[in-house]
């Protein structure tokens, strides 16, 4: 017997469907690529959100067709000990957008606000410190000239389970499990109690937070291209006629028979 779909449950997204708006979209964030250079625009995208939630996967339908020149995702490791002794948000600050830029942050300072506060990697007085300095410093950050975006992502409990289930036995998934990932799951109302501090101190008019609901991942790729370009007030910009130059015959030699017995890559396919 089928299963019964829940009344709020949107049909499956067939999949020619879904590439083809991807595809649409990805034109999109090119002619954004273009505008951002030209006019020397800074832009700063901050994703957040529950592991398992899809981050990783909606950053990389955003990057897919454009230039990492342009498009730089920064996703810093553990810091080391020189960076614990910085101000804590000074590491971060060294890869804000210079002028034609926009930076993806694959988790950021709001690290504080969740698993180093959950996890007990800071202490109460540092999250408390961080919740109260963060929005002024982010209205800085605005009133300095560039334009923070930020999205947390949220996924459901039993979606959750089922993701990291397919971590623990899929081997091309079982990178993507960390020291904290596990626990995050027995401490998942800790996670919302963390969660919701964190939106009602910095959801601010300045720089809100962007809530994508990510149980269907095809969605809310989709979801989250369109409402960024939504946010930016970008226009298509003209481009040069390119034309191939021919090549020129001038000093013509045989250079293949130049490779002639050097190591080549076994053709296996």
């Amino acid at each position: 017997m089928a299963k019964k779909q829940n009344n709020n449950e949107k049909p499956k997204l067939k999949r020619k469907q879904y590439e083809k708006e991807m595809r649409r979209l990805q034109a999109e964030l090119c002619h954004l690529q273009e505008w951002v250079k030209a006019k020397g625009r800074r832009i700063m995208v901050v994703f957040e959100g529950r592991d398992g939630a899809g981050k990783g996967g909606t950053i990389k339908a955003i990057t897919e067709r454009v230039s990492p020149r342009v498009f730089r995702v920064v996703a810093l490791p553990a810091p080391s000990d020189r960076e614990k002794s910085e101000m804590y948000i000074q590491r971060y600050i060294a890869h804000f957008p210079a002028a034609g830029e926009i930076v993806i942050f694959d988790r950021s300072w709001y690290n504080r606000a969740g698993v180093e506060y959950v996890m007990g990697f800071c202490t109460k007085e540092e999250h408390r410190h961080f919740l109260e300095l963060c929005p002024q410093v982010e209205k800085y950050v605005v009133d300095g000239g560039i334009q923070l975006i930020k999205y947390w992502l949220e996924v459901s409990n039993n979606e959750q389970k089922r993701r990291f289930e397919a971590r623990i036995t899929d081997p091309l998934r079982q990178w993507k499990l960390s020291p904290t990932d596990l626990p995050s799951r027995s401490r998942w109302y800790d996670y919302s109690r963390a969660r919701d501090m964190m939106l009602k101190v910095t959801d601010t008019k300045v720089a809100p937070w962007h809530i994508l609901r990510s149980d269907n991942k095809k969605r809310a790729r989709l979801n989250c291209i369109s409402h960024l370009l939504s946010l930016i007030p970008y226009k298509k910009v003209k481009r040069q006629k390119v034309k191939l130059l021919k090549r020129k015959n001038k000093g013509k030699y045989d250079d293949q028979a130049s490779l002639k017995g050097r190591n080549f890559v076994p053709e296996r396919y």
